[in-house]
């Protein structure tokens, strides 16, 4: 997502030779929206395997999230008919003849579940699409598109600032079998160990409206990540590895989502998959951020107006 411009510029051949470096490290999961930079990010995947093995990579496609020309979100199309259209231009723009895994962006609360995933195992049965995924949906959403049709994981936000999920989402799915894809694993970049109080977000960076990185939450939140980068200096990793670490060791059936957009910062990724934290690493993470920790939503409050994920969650 940062490669289409959510987090101001980026530069698209750091950014093909970032996807390009990824498989060559043995990361296969290729995440990706149709409506990041409005098909440009599925473009630069395209580019990105021009002349490699289209079956050493896992595509994940979100749909479904309608924009306008200034990049506005005007709403959520999960009819079945959408599915169908959304579908036709990321296999055109991927340059693919399937997708692995094709998931509604936000759940649309006009459509029932039901008609949203049927229309995708239609897909599957022609052989357009591998796997059903969702993406920031509450667990009783989670179980009726499951009877639908086997859900093979959900996308949501999962970190240790964000752990609303433990409490009945994560436990569904680990009833069902459905995986877990962790997205905001670096609470975009919060976690990175880069941010500070001085540092202000550049123009078109969608964090200048998010809760967490306004000036009254983000020296709570600040605190917090000096806290974890304490525990990462004792074990010579960076504060972000810790973020990345602690996500790894919440189960098997969990993967985290890392997005970067230059080849330095994947390399830092990478080794956070060598670092296996003890029982009392986890306990000295707990205390330093405990469930509900964070200050402030990890959306703003429109857009967790939009979240199936949300509702009747408790906050953490």
């Amino acid at each position: 997502m940062g490669m289409s411009g959510v987090y101001g510029p980026a530069d698209e051949s750091e950014s093909i030779a970032t996807i390009r470096a990824a498989l060559d490290a043995g990361i296969n999961l290729l995440d990706t929206g149709d409506y990041y930079g409005m098909g440009h990010n599925e473009l630069l995947i395209r580019e990105a395997l021009r002349g490699r093995n289209r079956s050493g990579a896992v595509i994940s496609v979100k749909f479904g999230a309608l924009r306008g020309p200034d990049n506005a979100f005007i709403g959520i199309d999960g009819r079945p008919v959408a599915v169908r259209n959304f579908l036709a231009y990321s296999l055109q723009r991927l340059g693919t003849d399937y997708i692995d895994v094709y998931r509604l962006g936000r759940v649309d609360p006009e459509v029932p579940i039901e008609e949203t995933v049927g229309a995708i195992a239609e897909m599957i049965t022609a052989g357009y699409v591998r796997h059903v995924g969702l993406s920031e949906a509450g667990a009783e959403t989670v179980r009726r598109a499951h009877a639908t049709h086997p859900v093979a994981d959900l996308q949501i936000e999962y970190s240790v600032l964000s752990r609303g999920i433990e409490a009945e989402i994560l436990p569904t799915c680990r009833e069902l079998g459905v995986g877990v894809t962790a997205y905001g694993v670096l609470s975009r970049g919060l976690l990175g160990g880069t941010w500070s109080s001085e540092k202000t977000a550049a123009p078109g960076d969608m964090r200048a409206r998010m809760p967490r990185f306004r000036p009254e939450n983000l020296e709570r939140n600040l605190t917090l990540v000096e806290a974890l980068r304490a525990i990462g200096e004792e074990k010579g990793v960076t504060v972000a590895q810790i973020a990345m670490a602690w996500v790894l060791a919440r189960g098997e059936d969990i993967v985290p989502l890392v997005g970067t957009t230059k080849r330095d910062r994947l390399a830092e990724a990478v080794g956070a998959l060598e670092l296996e934290l003890s029982e009392e690493d986890l306990a000295a993470i707990e205390r330093a951020v405990p469930p509900g920790a964070a200050a402030g939503e990890r959306y703003d409050e429109r857009q967790m107006a939009m979240l199936d994920s949300e509702r009747n969650q408790p906050r953490a």
